[in-house]
């Protein structure tokens, strides 16, 4: 929500007045500092939307903030400072502080609803910061979102794999979950979110194979020749829902150089839609821009989210550092999932995480059964990785 400042505001007195931590005030308002003369300045207050009312002849401005358990300070605020009480004015804006969700993703969570959902996020909780890392192969935009202030710096991805989109709709689930939790300052399934905005920073690339996943959903893009090359790859099945690859069949959790060399022989020699590696490592725009991000970033520990069988892989090549256990550990705890250490794969981006910079990395595998999982198991899944959510941010 946006308002108009006057002199002598600050943001401490926003905070007092609509509810909302100040750190969040602040963090929304980067164009502005506590010393800051906020006379006309754009000040944006997370978690709120407007609203109108018609104001009827019984009402005053004080039983109107009654019926929607605001001050009058704060209708007064976004009136523009207006004294109501004394106004001819029969119509009055709102501030409605946002108590439920936006994102709604149990659904086919194609890349028009991730864009349509981190819009009105941003919009809503200012404080999330939008970056692109890079662009598809059909140029779309491959998002990063960023949400707290802490020295540990925490990443998690979704939808490596075209054909399990979920983990993307999984990811924005959360994220929406998590701001609600912030500017409500309530907790979040038992956890003070509060404190973790304070500790952690969190970063999310909830969609890193737009092109794939619209595959998937959507069928063969209009671009005329990726149109008929993947039909072409496909056998001229139009059926999609076994495509994991990207746009151009490659496999991007096969392209990290972290003993690529060993999984290259055993997989697909040709573009295929499904586990091809690649002619080498990081020869596609979507890996290239994730390699990019952690080498920028140089996150403290990476969560890879994938579908199906509730495991959990933590170790690669025996780089893993010791307390990279424990913190497995807790997510099996809060899951159920199971921890596996080793596994038989190379290449991986979790896998290459643990590689270069031996700190702990983790690809989760969501749910169970066949992909694409139905999104009749989204409760479920919710359900077991909410906890690995929240440890992931305070392990």
């Amino acid at each position: 929500m946006k308002l108009k400042g006057r002199a002598g505001d600050s943001f401490k007195y926003y905070s007092q007045i609509f509810g909302v931590p100040l750190p969040l005030i602040i963090d929304s308002n980067p164009h502005l500092t506590p010393s800051s003369n906020f006379q006309d300045e754009e000040i944006f207050i997370p978690g709120y939307v407007t609203g109108h009312h018609d104001i009827k002849e019984t009402e005053t401005i004080w039983s109107i903030a009654k019926s929607y358990n605001i001050s009058v300070d704060a209708i007064e605020i976004v009136n523009g400072f207006v004294d109501l009480s004394h106004s001819l004015k029969r119509e009055i804006v709102i501030p409605l502080k946002l108590a439920k969700p936006i994102v709604q993703a149990q659904k086919n969570y194609d890349y028009k609803s991730l864009i349509d959902d981190i819009n009105r996020l941003c919009e809503i909780y200012p404080f999330m910061k939008k970056n692109v890392v890079g662009n598809s192969t059909l140029n779309k935009e491959i998002h990063e979102l960023i949400i707290g202030d802490g020295k540990k710096l925490v990443h998690m991805n979704g939808s490596f794999h075209a054909n399990e989109w979920i983990t993307t709709a999984m990811l924005m689930t959360l994220l929406n979950d998590y701001l609600l939790s912030l500017t409500n300052q309530t907790t979040l399934n038992g956890i003070e979110t509060a404190e973790l905005y304070q500790t952690t920073t969190l970063s999310v690339v909830p969609m890193v194979n737009p092109d794939g996943v619209d595959l998937v959903l959507n069928g063969p893009p209009n671009d005329p020749y990726y149109n008929q090359y993947v039909l072409e790859l496909n056998k001229g099945n139009r059926d999609f829902s076994n495509w994991k690859a990207n746009i151009r069949g490659v496999d991007l959790n096969n392209q990290f150089p972290a003993l690529w060399e060993l999984e290259k022989p055993r997989k697909p020699q040709a573009p295929s839609p499904r586990d091809y590696p690649g002619d080498k490592p990081l020869s596609e725009p979507e890996s290239i821009a994730m390699a990019n991000l952690t080498h920028k970033r140089q996150f403290d520990r990476v969560l890879a989210f994938h579908t199906q069988c509730k495991e959990i892989y933590w170790g690669f090549a025996q780089r893993e550092p010791e307390y990279a256990e424990t913190i497995v550990k807790e997510f099996a705890k809060v899951s159920g999932y199971q921890p596996i250490r080793n596994l038989d794969s190379y290449a991986g981006y979790k896998d290459w995480f643990i590689y270069v910079w031996e700190k702990p990395g983790y690809t989760i595998e969501l749910g169970e059964g066949v992909n694409p999982l139905p999104i009749s198991q989204f409760p479920e899944i919710y359900h077991d990785c909410i906890g690995i959510f929240l440890a992931g941010l305070y392990m």
